[in-house]
């Protein structure tokens, strides 16, 4: 069963062509890995796919509903895009508050706990601005599960993580998946795809060229 189509989708921007000719069916319940170079598309393919940007040709479908048609955004995904942007004034705790306020899925103990499973302290004061890259992606990790959506977008995840933290992303990841979630990852290491995925498409020039 697919959870996510995208039949022929193609992007232009500024008459250059990023995406083109998208043709996938994502299977439910899989771990997604796309590699490629810098350039290839994977990030703009996120994008597509999170409803962040739309597509100049073709259709992408999510849970059975078109986006830009039926819904704008999927109704339960998450994103991780290469650089995460948060409120930098504030603590990383207050920084989940503030998105988990939005849906009010999850409780003030949740968000604890799901900073706690990353490797930051939750009663951590400082403001993120102050944090180093491995602490900015741990909590932009947190932010992506906390609410434990049916679909995860994670884009190069593992940066700015040394060899434990990665170890342990792993297996948040794993636990994510094993709890039903879809995700989609992309990584330039070679490892992480050996180790997560169960699906892994290659990226070219916007265009999806092996598949294994």
């Amino acid at each position: 069963m697919s959870i996510i189509e995208l039949n022929a989708v193609t992007k232009v921007i500024r008459k250059q062509t990023v995406l083109e000719d998208i043709n996938l069916s994502l299977a439910k319940g899989k771990i997604i890995g796309f590699v490629g170079h810098n350039g290839s598309g994977k990030t703009m393919l996120f994008r597509v796919i999170a409803g962040l940007v739309k597509p100049s040709a073709g259709e992408v479908i999510v849970s059975d509903q078109i986006l830009h048609k039926q819904i704008s955004f999927p109704k339960s995904i998450s994103v991780l895009l290469e650089k995460p942007a948060f409120l930098e004034q504030y603590s990383g705790f207050d920084n989940l508050k503030f998105l988990a306020d939005i849906q009010k899925r999850i409780d003030d103990q949740q968000i604890r706990q799901v900073i706690e499973s990353v490797g930051l302290n939750p009663d951590d004061k400082r403001s993120v601005k102050t944090y180093s890259l491995g602490m900015k992606q741990k909590l932009a990790i947190a932010q992506a599960i906390m609410e434990k959506p049916d679909i995860i977008l994670l884009d190069e995840p593992m940066n700015g993580l040394d060899e434990d933290s990665v170890k342990n992303v792993y297996q948040l990841i794993k636990a994510e998946n094993e709890r039903g979630a879809t995700v989609l990852l992309t990584s330039h290491h070679k490892k992480d795809i050996e180790e997560l995925c169960h699906v892994v498409y290659k990226m070219n020039s916007g265009k999806i060229q092996t598949t294994d």
